[in-house]
């Protein structure tokens, strides 16, 4: 291989666009080893090759053009590793950024999925794995509150309970008896959050579906209790709904789907 490389060859060995190579040598980062005085062609040598190894690196870190030219010039490990350091902290915090984006993304997706292929009148009895989510504080309603109310109230102290918005919401219920009593009136609400501390424990759960607004669940608890008494089923525990399409892909409310889950054990 011979020592003196143009830029297109240069390129070709190392990766790095001609744009950008001469880009580089525009803003004194990287530049050739010389030029032709008649043509101004640049030419780069093999050592070149080894030496914006220097420069590709950071680059590919996002370490700003301006530091690494500094750095460049006057270089020692204890510089380096200060940069690092740095870099380390940054990164670390971009990917548990892209963590959570994912995760609220995977579990949108689950959720809306699992929405566009189920009967909405039919109730079966499934099994299902643990699921964690976050409880929020219990409610308490006035005269006239239903759903919103209460939930619009928790709304703006959402960042001082831990609370991530971006997963869908639910209704949690004390007990079959509490869903019939008042289904538009959860106890607590649940966000859908797999960061929760609070788990719906693995087991068979009854599984119905309603559509509307928020906690306008229509008839839902009645069917699922007589589907329960007609196939000699006890509902146990608390009851859980999680809205599978909410505003985040429909428009009109009176759309929305919710799912049920009470867990419950044969006689």
């Amino acid at each position: 291989m011979k020592n003196n490389l143009s830029i297109r060859e240069f390129s070709e060995i190392t990766g790095v666009e001609i744009t950008t190579l001469r880009y580089w040598d525009e803003i004194g980062l990287f530049s050739p080893m010389h030029r032709n005085p008649g043509t101004n062609y640049r030419y780069y040598t093999l050592p070149q090759v080894l030496a914006l190894n220097f420069v590709t690196a950071l680059s590919d870190l996002n370490v700003p053009l301006k530091t690494i030219g500094e750095l460049r010039k006057e270089r020692n490990p204890d510089k380096l590793m200060k940069l690092i350091r740095s870099q380390e902290k940054t990164i670390d915090m971009e990917m548990r950024d892209l963590q959570k984006r994912f995760s609220i993304i995977h579990t949108r997706r689950e959720l809306i999925d699992y929405g566009m292929n189920i009967d909405v009148n039919q109730m079966s009895i499934l099994w299902r794995d643990d699921k964690a989510m976050v409880l929020w504080p219990q409610n308490e309603y006035e005269d006239d509150d239903t759903f919103i109310k209460p939930f619009a109230r928790f709304v703006s102290k959402a960042p001082e309970l831990h609370i991530n918005l971006s997963y869908p919401v639910g209704g949690y219920y004390d007990s079959m008896e509490a869903f019939q009593g008042a289904p538009g009136r959860p106890n607590n609400f649940i966000t859908i959050d797999p960061s929760g501390q609070h788990v719906r424990k693995a087991g068979e759960y009854l599984i119905g579906f309603a559509r509307g607004y928020y906690g306008e669940l229509g008839d839902l608890a009645d069917r699922m209790a007589n589907y329960a008494t007609k196939n000699s089923l006890v509902i146990v525990g608390p009851v859980y709904i999680f809205y599978l399409h909410d505003e985040f892909c429909l428009s009109d409310t009176s759309d929305y789907l919710a799912q049920s889950c009470a867990a419950v054990s044969r006689i």
